[in-house]
């Protein structure tokens, strides 16, 4: 505790005054202590602090920020807590409580407490390490459950019996797995065989607080890790089956198909690599989510996955309802990566059409990077001849992209004539003859038939006009197929 950044050193000398005032003993406890000791927290000035009175955690919030001068101050009467922010720190009080859940109910049953009783509560033994504030032993740490020899051995373990932890709240078996991926711990055995015992427990907690956790191991350094051990234990399952289906390996005639389940989450990892962004993570976890629902087995082929795109992105808007997950244009960027995911893949040819590069910049539009991101993780192999080689293909394509839009100019590209202009040519109304020339139009510059210009596009409406005014079907129209 020494070694805290001054601005932490004034902030608790003004907490422990506060405190001595309202006769009450208060403990920094939970995780800036864990991080302190891992020395993660560094000259960091925005740290969450988790404090713990024995008494009125309200009245102490008060008091503290009356000396801080500050009147943002939040109470929660219904549970003795409040919160505090100053500066770029946010004071979390509460008093020291014993607390347990009926084994139906999401709420708790809390009790006025003692330190002690406090941290018999807390989910793991690097969580309940505290410090004293108090005047008579100013900067003790209290480690009831030697949970610095814990931090020291990288172990997550429950400071007691973990059904016991687990069923006071059954979040906290998600959060010993979020904890073991974002710092790289192990779990006890103990406490894994915990979580297996009571992974059913998690059908109690709502879906936003098991999705909050879930997206912190989706943002690990190697979330692979944690998904790992929520498959091992079998809190996977509860909430997101559709991913652990993907595990297994099938065999028919000798011929086996490699098991999805370790595939995706190597693919995760290799876009965690590359991208701290949360959806081009998710896209990899979902890319082939229905290939359990594709998969068929052809005599002469083998195993084959086909149309697990399209159905993949049709699961996606139900995955992420039933998960909690948005439902707006980060589902659509999520969706639209899944639907073409296979395309540059489809492209890896040395004769590469500009046709085909315009429809997939077209169909892409700005997530086209991250579409070749997302393709170059999926592409995983014991063999490092055979990724070399896919990576130059996909170093051919790319090349190809920018060529062809420097040329053309097709992402995010709009018709470059609208409704009123085929209105106002052709001499017709509203109705589905506009959208059928409009697509012709499309087809025409996507194809190459025309450029993509506003003339050229015109010059095209106009020859449609002719053609229809002398009953040919403009579809024909210089080698255009729509």
């Amino acid at each position: 505790m020494q070694e805290l950044d001054p601005s932490y050193q004034q902030l608790f000398k003004t907490i422990s005054a506060a405190a001595s005032e309202t006769n009450q003993n208060v403990y920094v406890i939970g995780g800036l202590v864990r991080d302190y000791y891992l020395d993660r927290i560094g000259m960091q000035q925005n740290y969450d602090i988790d404090l713990v009175t024995v008494g009125s955690g309200i009245k102490v919030a008060q008091a503290v920020a009356k000396k801080l001068k500050t009147k943002k101050v939040v109470t929660y009467r219904r549970f003795g807590t409040a919160r505090v922010t100053y500066k770029n720190f946010v004071l979390e009080f509460v008093g020291a409580r014993k607390e347990s859940y009926r084994p139906d109910s999401r709420k708790p049953v809390v009790e006025d407490g003692t330190l002690e009783d406090d941290q018999f509560r807390r989910d793991f033994t690097i969580n309940a390490l505290s410090w004293s504030l108090n005047s008579e032993d100013y900067g003790q740490l209290n480690d009831p459950f030697d949970g610095i020899r814990d931090l020291k051995n990288r172990i997550i373990r429950t400071p007691v019996d973990p059904v016991r932890t687990f069923s006071d709240d059954p979040l906290r078996m998600m959060r010993a797995v979020r904890f073991a991926s974002q710092l790289h711990f192990q779990i006890d055995p103990k406490t894994m065989e915990g979580i297996r015992k009571s992974a059913h427990r998690l059908e109690i907690i709502s879906k936003e607080r098991i999705i909050d956790e879930l997206n912190k191991i989706v943002m690990s350094d190697l979330p692979s890790v944690g998904f790992r051990l929520l498959f091992e234990t079998g809190l996977l399952e509860q909430f997101f089956p559709e991913l652990c289906k993907l595990h297994g390996v099938e065999e028919v005639h000798g011929m086996r198909h490699k098991d999805n389940f370790w595939h995706t989450l190597k693919v995760l990892d290799n876009i965690a690599m590359v991208s701290d962004d949360l959806w081009l993570r998710w896209a990899a976890i979902m890319h082939d989510i229905a290939k359990p629902a594709t998969k068929r087995f052809h005599p002469k082929h083998g195993w084959t996955f086909h149309g697990h795109d399209a159905l993949g992105a049709q699961m996606v808007p139900k995955i992420f309802k039933r998960l909690g997950l948005p439902l707006d244009e980060r589902m659509r960027y999520v969706k639209k990566l899944v639907q073409l995911h296979l395309r540059p893949i489809a492209l890896v040819d040395e004769i590469v059409t500009d046709s085909a590069i315009r429809r997939l910049l077209f169909e892409a539009g700005d997530e086209i990077d991250d579409l070749m991101t997302l393709c170059r993780a999926d592409i995983t192999s014991k063999n490092d001849r055979k990724i070399k080689q896919f990576l130059r293909n996909f170093d051919h394509v790319e090349k190809r992209i920018e060529e062809v839009e420097k040329k053309d100019r097709i992402r995010n590209w709009k018709p470059p004539i609208d409704g009123n202009d085929i209105m106002h040519i052709c001499g017709i109304g509203p109705g589905r003859e506009i959208g059928r020339i409009k697509s012709a139009i499309e087809e025409a510059i996507l194809s190459g038939a025309i450029p993509n210009t506003r003339e050229a596009a015109l010059e095209y409406l106009h020859a449609i006009k002719v053609s229809a005014q002398n009953g040919a079907n403009p579809d024909s129209e210089n080698g255009n197929h729509s």
